[in-house]
């Protein structure tokens, strides 16, 4: 969501009519990389490696320029502009502002956990491949911060909320160029390739918290395209409902963000240093060390943005995390259970010797027969069963059933209060005795071809299913079957 709408600002800033329309742009986007994913891509270093590169031209081109324009051509400071100047603000030079600005800038930090994830991917030797990577990364930051925050302060450009400062200081050394156009295509870009990162890292981090039965089951289940499609559609869901709830402004997502990512820092390395205590390899002290002061370290700056950005939004997160641990632990308790109750705890117990089959009816027509039919054929004692609520109707039934189903009985159920499913219920539970005795009940339906027609009848056979397959009571421990055979209708 952060990513989406950083690089949805960089595009309506390269056209303000665009602007109104953020929040549509950036579900739609959104959508788009869902659907890419859900077709399957493969990531290659090349495929990424383009827009990475041409990011870092791009806005070293701008700093580059920038700065000749500044110092070696003798161009002229800025002046701020009406809208652009700031408000007057009475709140002191104090640690709290201090700390808020530190806050804010350590969000730029949160690249540094792509690095640390992907280590084992690196070519050999795999960690000092990474920690040159993660110094280029380092070093290109700090280019890039300072150039840009030196350029801003010499043309006086202020943030505003209709354009991002990359884009105001696109504009004015660029101006209205192909190369302004070049670096906000550049933008948003890269940013979207960020968010694309998270739908390739998500599915496969629900998959293993899924597998450890601490998320529905259904997240570690592969689609026809090798992909994790339960995740990538969950986490394009969630991504769209926080865009359009915060207006796809970065700002007021960035505190949530910024929590969520420090909470992770400081649990993995918490992590490794309990890891590092157990295994007790050689150098182990060293290691639990390093580890031990990342935790402290990444614990500060998260404790600092929960208190410097909790009536910007982090108050949210920090509600957010003990629902979804409770969530997780409800969720991993139940799967316990379930497996408890399914496991074999004695042999096998030998065939079952009395099967009785119920059909209930309330008419007889093509789909009651075929219905009937199935039911013979499961074999067992036969009980076809009828509840009254006309003493004609009944009459009726029981006649068509003497013409046409010779042979087969057909009970009568009492209804003193005309509900037809409350006494096919007590009927059916009258005869689960013992443990050693299946009953089936058979329920015909018939299935209308369009769906609209399902509203033209009544749904006592679904009613009635529902009612048997979610009943609690005498159940448990007994043998019991709900099978639905239905009819098809052609018009």
């Amino acid at each position: 969501a952060v990513s989406i709408s950083a690089g949805v600002a960089a595009i309506t800033s390269a056209f303000p009519a665009l602007y109104p329309f953020r929040v549509e742009l950036a579900v739609g986007l959104i959508l788009f990389i869902t659907i890419v994913n859900l077709r399957g891509v493969r990531e290659t270093g090349r495929v990424f490696a383009v827009p990475t590169y041409f990011f870092i031209f791009t806005l070293f081109s701008l700093i580059g320029v920038g700065l000749a324009r500044a110092l070696w051509f003798g161009e002229p400071r800025g002046a701020a502009s009406a809208w652009a100047t700031l408000p007057p603000t009475t709140q002191a030079f104090s640690v709290f502002l201090i700390l808020r600005a530190f806050a804010s800038g350590c969000t730029a930090l949160t690249g540094i956990e792509a690095i640390a994830d992907g280590v084992p991917i690196f070519k050999k030797p795999e960690a000092d491949n990474a920690g040159k990577t993660l110094l280029w990364m380092g070093g290109i930051l700090v280019t890039m911060f300072l150039g840009i925050t030196y350029l801003a302060q010499h043309y006086a450009i202020l943030p505003h909320e209709g354009e991002t400062v990359v884009s105001q200081l696109g504009r004015q050394i660029f101006g209205d160029s192909l190369a302004y156009y070049l670096l906000q295509a550049a933008t948003a870009l890269i940013l979207i390739l960020a968010a694309n990162t998270s739908f390739s890292d998500f599915p496969r981090l629900s998959m293993w918290v899924a597998r450890d039965r601490f998320l529905p089951h259904q997240l570690a289940n592969l689609g026809d395209r090798l992909v994790y499609a339960n995740g990538i559609v969950g986490l394009g869901l969630l991504a769209s409902l926080l865009v359009v709830a915060f207006g796809a402004s970065t700002h007021r997502l960035i505190p949530l963000y910024a929590v969520g990512v420090f909470t992770a820092f400081t649990l993995s390395q918490a992590g490794m240093v309990r890891r590092w205590s157990r295994l007790r390899t050689p150098g182990w002290r060293r290691s639990a060390a390093f580890n031990a002061v990342g935790a402290v370290a990444t614990a500060v700056v998260l404790v600092v943005i929960a208190a410097t950005k909790f009536v910007h939004g982090a108050w949210i997160v920090l509600l957010l995390i003990p629902a979804m641990i409770y969530g997780f632990l409800t969720i991993h308790r139940h799967y316990e259970e379930v497996a408890r109750e399914l496991s074999l705890k004695q042999p096998w117990p030998g065939p079952v010797h009395r099967h009785t089959v119920i059909v209930p009816i309330a008419g007889l027509h093509r789909g009651v027969v075929k219905a009937l039919r199935y039911a013979q054929v499961l074999g067992g004692d036969l009980h076809v069963v009828t509840v009254e609520i006309d003493p004609q109707e009944t009459a009726d039934l029981l006649e068509r059933c003497r013409k046409y189903l010779p042979g087969i009985p057909v009970e009568v159920l009492a209804s003193p209060y005309r509900s037809v499913v409350e006494p096919l219920v007590e009927y059916i539970e009258s005869f689960v005795d013992d443990r050693d005795h299946y009953v089936t009940v058979v329920i015909p339906q018939f299935v209308p071809r369009r769906w609209w027609h399902y509203f033209l009848h009544n749904q006592t056979a679904i009613a009635l299913q529902w009612r048997l397959l979610f009943s609690r009571r005498d159940w448990r421990g007994r043998f019991r079957v709900v099978t639905e055979v239905p009819f098809y209708l052609e018009r």
